[in-house]
Parts: structure tokens; C-alpha cells; sequence
């Protein structure tokens, strides 16, 4: 991922913030088959290995997850925030008209290498321990335990385990650092403008944290 050292972001804690915000990750391998990708709703472990550990599950019928047993690497892309930045919002445009729109985003990148698991108290604690972590903020979680063993243990003989001991982290999180300190609060009031069609409160918050 091409990074400028101005949008580089290496505290692990951010990134594996960003990830518990946006799980939905895009599993991304290449094998015998060529390019194949997936997107899965990923867990981090971030107390276990030097990066933290991602798992998470497929469709057995998926034929992605046969690939897995044989390719040494594999990517898994995390998007946060993103949205169009306008050269309108610049106080520069005014002075010199030397402006252009751009997008901000915020990305985290994982590397490891993939294994593909078929136990079924690993697969069980995996269904376990994502529901949970979804189900939390509601005032009455539902728990896997809820629906009846027969029908889980069915539903899981349906399924295949991913888990990715993370080898490699990297973020970007392009939030018009690059630009001057008025440039960026111009940013910042445009997002946070409820009223302007590509406001957003979010990036607001972010552009203002990190430039």
C-alpha cells in the first residue's frame, strides 16, 4: 500500500481500533486458482502474538476456504471512513485557485498466514465470542446458546474456521494532513456543515485529531 509519511499510521491500538469499528474485512488471497477474495466479518485478538490474531468463519461451500491451505500469505483489507473532500471547503482556493477534490479514507491492511480449521469447539468459541462482541450493546443479547443445539450444531458443520496470526500491520488513515492548517479547519467546518451534501461528521472528527 503506497503510504506517504504523512498519512502513516503504526499504533497498533489505533488499528486494531479500526478494525473492531469496521470488522467486515475483505480476505484477499492468490493460488493456484488466481486472485479470490472475500468479505468476512473478522475478529482481533489483540493480546495474542506481536500484531494481534484475526479469526473468523466461511461457507464450506465457499471453495475459498480450500485455498487457504495451501497459499503462505494472505491480505485482509479494513476500510474506516471515507468520503469526498471539495476543494471549496479550502481557504486557498480563494487565493490561488490551485486546488482539486480528493478522498480522504482511513484503511488498515493485515497480513499472516491463513489457516483453515474444521474443529468444532474452535468453530463453537469463534460463533461464540462474535456474537458477543455484536450482541453486547443490546439491552437483551442474544447468545448462540439461544437457539437450539441441534440446529447450531447443524449450522455449524456448514461452516469452515479462518485464523490469521497477524504478521504484518499497516494503516493509512489520509485525513488532509497534507494540507494547511487553515486548508484543514475549512475541511472540518465543511464536514461537520449538516446542511452541505457531502458533510461528515466522522471524518470531521478525525481530520481535526490528526492534523
Amino acid at each position: 500500500m503506497y503510504t506517504p509519511s504523512s498519512f502513516r499510521e503504526d499504533a497498533t491500538v489505533r488499528l486494531h481500533a479500526l478494525i473492531e469499528a469496521n470488522p467486515l474485512g475483505l480476505l484477499v488471497t492468490h493460488g493456484e486458482g488466481g486472485l479470490q477474495a472475500s468479505p468476512l466479518p473478522f475478529l482481533v485478538y489483540p493480546d495474542e502474538g506481536e500484531f494481534g490474531v484475526l479469526r473468523a468463519h466461511l461457507a464450506r461451500a465457499n471453495p475459498h476456504w480450500q485455498e487457504l491451505t495451501c497459499v503462505d500469505e494472505c491480505l485482509v483489507v479494513f476500510g474506516g471512513v471515507q468520503g469526498y473532500v471539495t476543494p471549496s471547503w479550502y481557504p486557498s482556493k480563494a487565493d490561488t485557485h490551485k486546488a482539486v477534490p480528493t478522498w480522504n479514507y482511513a484503511t488498515v491492511h493485515a497480513w499472516g498466514k491463513p489457516t483453515a480449521i474444521e474443529d468444532a469447539a474452535w468453530l463453537r468459541r469463534q460463533l461464540d465470542d462474535l456474537t458477543a462482541f455484536h450482541e453486547h450493546p443490546r439491552p437483551v443479547p442474544w447468545a448462540v446458546s439461544d437457539a437450539p443445539a441441534d440446529y447450531i450444531a447443524a449450522q455449524m458443520k456448514a461452516i469452515v474456521g479462518i485464523e490469521i496470526p497477524i504478521a504484518r500491520l499497516e494503516g493509512k488513515f489520509k485525513m488532509s494532513q497534507n494540507r494547511s492548517e487553515a486548508d484543514r479547519a475549512g475541511v472540518v467546518a465543511g464536514l461537520r456543515d449538516e446542511a452541505d451534501p457531502h458533510g461528515n461528521r466522522e471524518m470531521a472528527g478525525l481530520v481535526e485529531g490528526l492534523g
